[in-house]
């Protein structure tokens, strides 16, 4: 079995077969236990994460009463073995399933590894982020609860989504496909004007390409974006950049 949570929360089965799951509650759950990494999550921050805005009575209960229905489901499903992968300890429950199974757990696993081979070895970083990246399916635990934990952790993946293409590119630029890596330096710019790194990227791939007078046009956008949305002006590391640009124009 596989869990993947990076877009619209699947399972799937060893046929590879894919099905969701009814119900908002049951995503949650899901979710939740795949991330913890084969942590217990106690029953306590399950309910916090189902009901904390509209806490239950008997919500021990009907913790109790979505697991038996997740189990079944997975039964019927998969099989009579997966009636076990759902466990139940004295302090709560926890997910038996290997990192590798979760499509979350294995892109941050692939990103982490990918960093310390930036400058030594570009070529696998390329290799690493493009596969982690290739994992993502939408905009992270895109249809589970908005309770603290899945929140957090939506904003944490989408963090280290943008970190792998920022790293990405970077490996790109240090092979030297400066013409190739544009069109993407662009696209991410546009979609994220203030993260500055983005910024540097598409400045260094159009000034090597050339087109020093675009590299120009971008950085002083990004300037005057900075400081008309969030009263800074760009960082030191932006305007060494940009300093190194004119330099060389």
């Amino acid at each position: 079995m596989r869990i993947e949570l990076l877009g619209p929360l699947e399972i799937i089965d060893e046929h590879n077969i894919r099905f969701s799951l009814p119900g908002e509650k049951l995503r949650t759950i899901v979710a939740v236990l795949a991330l913890s990494g084969g942590k217990v999550v106690s029953r306590d921050e399950l309910i916090d994460e189902l009901w904390a805005e509209n806490p239950l009575r008997d919500a021990v209960n009907s913790l109790q009463g979505h697991i038996a229905r997740l189990r079944r489901i997975l039964v019927t499903r998969i099989g009579r073995d997966l009636r076990s992968v759902v466990q139940t300890t004295p302090a709560g429950y926890r997910l038996e399933l290997a990192p590798e199974h979760i499509d979350a757990l294995r892109f941050t696993a692939l990103v982490e590894s990918a960093a310390p081979l930036l400058e030594a070895d570009p070529e696998a970083v390329l290799r690493t982020l493009n596969s982690a990246l290739a994992l993502w399916r939408g905009p992270a635990l895109f249809d589970t609860g908005q309770g603290m934990i899945c929140r957090m952790a939506y904003t944490h993946l989408e963090e280290s989504r943008l970190i792998a293409h920022e790293r990405k590119i970077d490996a790109q630029l240090g092979l030297g496909l400066h013409q190739a890596v544009i069109p993407e330096a662009e696209q991410l710019h546009m979609r994220y004007p203030l993260r500055e790194h983005f910024c540097r990227q598409l400045m260094s791939a159009l000034c090597s390409s050339g087109r020093q007078s675009e590299a120009i046009n971008v950085y002083n956008r990004t300037r005057q974006r900075l400081v008309r949305e969030l009263g800074i002006e760009p960082s030191p590391q932006l305007r060494g950049a940009f300093r190194e640009l004119l330099s060389q124009t």
